[in-house]
């Protein structure tokens, strides 16, 4: 059986940690906070259960990890108080891959769950779940509203074409680099729509009936690959070819 290679941000709080280097997520989830409530005035509008589910998929870690969660839920409140009627008991999901450090997540979860308790006596239930959101993590018509900031354009996989004619994502050579760049960028884009729509699929069975998906995703200014917002991975490169170079051995005895 094959092994299945999982990444994941940089756990813990030392400088390179995830949780001290997430300034653009952050950005980017702040952003989505008007759409959450125009999701929920939209929803609650019709009627307000007595009990919602909420998910976030893809949480990571760190200070940015309880931002959708807890920006949903007091969209929720402030729309019952304006109405004046009671919210309804709230269970929050926050989901990312096995290897993800909710050891963290845990502490923060906790410490949500225990401010909502004090500042609004209402019932909130706090529950983590992990594994990939490209496989059913919930039981059918289950979810009220789903949330995911930068997260899907993390894909299930590399493409199988191009593994099995070895050709990298990114190549070195800039010859090779730019003679492959159609035939990956292609591939990739193959590669997306299949995890997109399996994705979209997946939620579609286990949201409610009327239930919302709110979703960010990174995006560039241009198709056109010579463009200054396709050269993240040539500074990349730059950067450790010239730390390479300054080092006689990558071993350390």
């Amino acid at each position: 059986m094959a092994t299945i290679q999982i990444v994941h941000m940089n756990p813990g709080q030392g400088e390179t940690s995830y949780a001290r280097n997430s300034t653009i997520q952050k950005t980017a989830q702040d952003r989505m906070k008007p759409l959450i409530e125009e999701a929920v005035t939209a929803f609650c509008g019709v009627s307000v259960p007595k009990s919602m589910a909420i998910a976030d998929l893809g949480c990571s870690s760190g200070p940015n990890a309880l931002t959708l969660i807890s920006s949903t839920v007091d969209a929720i409140h402030r729309y019952c108080m304006e109405c004046a009627q009671p919210p309804p008991e709230m269970c929050l999901f926050l989901n990312d891959l096995p290897s993800n450090d909710f050891n963290s997540v845990a502490k923060s979860l906790a410490e949500f769950k225990h401010s909502q308790d004090v500042s609004s006596h209402h019932v909130v239930v706090a529950n983590m779940v992990p594994g990939s959101f490209y496989e059913r993590l919930f039981t059918s018509d289950s979810v009220h509203f789903f949330c995911s900031s930068i997260s899907l354009q993390w894909l299930s996989k590399a493409p199988e074409e191009l593994a099995k004619r070895k050709i990298p994502m990114y190549d070195s050579d800039e010859r090779l680099r730019l003679l492959n760049h159609e035939i990956v960028a292609n591939a990739y884009a193959r590669q997306f729509r299949k995890d997109f729509t399996l994705f979209l699929s997946l939620r579609a069975r286990e949201l409610v009936l009327g239930g919302r998906l709110i979703f960010s995703l990174i995006g560039r200014c241009s198709s056109n690959p010579a463009s200054v917002s396709t050269q993240v991975w040539k500074v990349v490169s730059v950067a450790l070819n010239d730390m390479a170079s300054r080092v006689s051995s990558f071993y350390p005895f």
